[in-house]
């Protein structure tokens, strides 16, 4: 998926949101954003492993595709502040069930796992 898919406007309505989330970042952006606007350095110490670059870049895409506002207070040094735009904040809320959907795999990956390793500890071993 591109970029570029989010701009066509032939591609199905999911294609056309799922290519302004793509990205390692941005649907835990979303998430942090919802909670109320944020400054970059809070952003970054909240998420570990994700460079200023990078998370730059993404708020820039953000920005662009209309999910998060970008606000600039004239202080010194400047101040800026992101937050969800309402496309942003619908986007985040219409993704919750997708969440609660993955949250569920998890759990019964979690349970078969454990009983899987369940079962290996009662398996006795053979006798050659």
């Amino acid at each position: 998926m591109t970029r570029s898919q989010a701009t066509k406007l032939n591609v199905c309505g999911v294609t056309a949101v799922i290519a302004v989330i793509d990205g390692k970042w941005k649907t835990s952006l979303l998430w942090l954003l919802e909670a109320g606007p944020q400054r970059p350095a809070e952003i970054r110490r909240r998420l570990p492993g994700l460079s200023e670059k990078v998370l730059t870049q993404a708020l820039r895409e953000m920005e662009s595709d209309g999910l998060v506002h970008r606000e600039v207070h004239d202080v010194l040094p400047l101040k800026t502040v992101y937050s969800l735009t309402d496309f942003g904040r619908r986007l985040s809320e219409a993704l919750g069930p997708v969440s609660d959907l993955g949250h569920e795999r998890l759990d019964r990956m979690t349970a078969e796992r454990a009983e899987r390793a369940a079962q290996a500890g009662q398996v006795e071993p053979s006798v050659s």
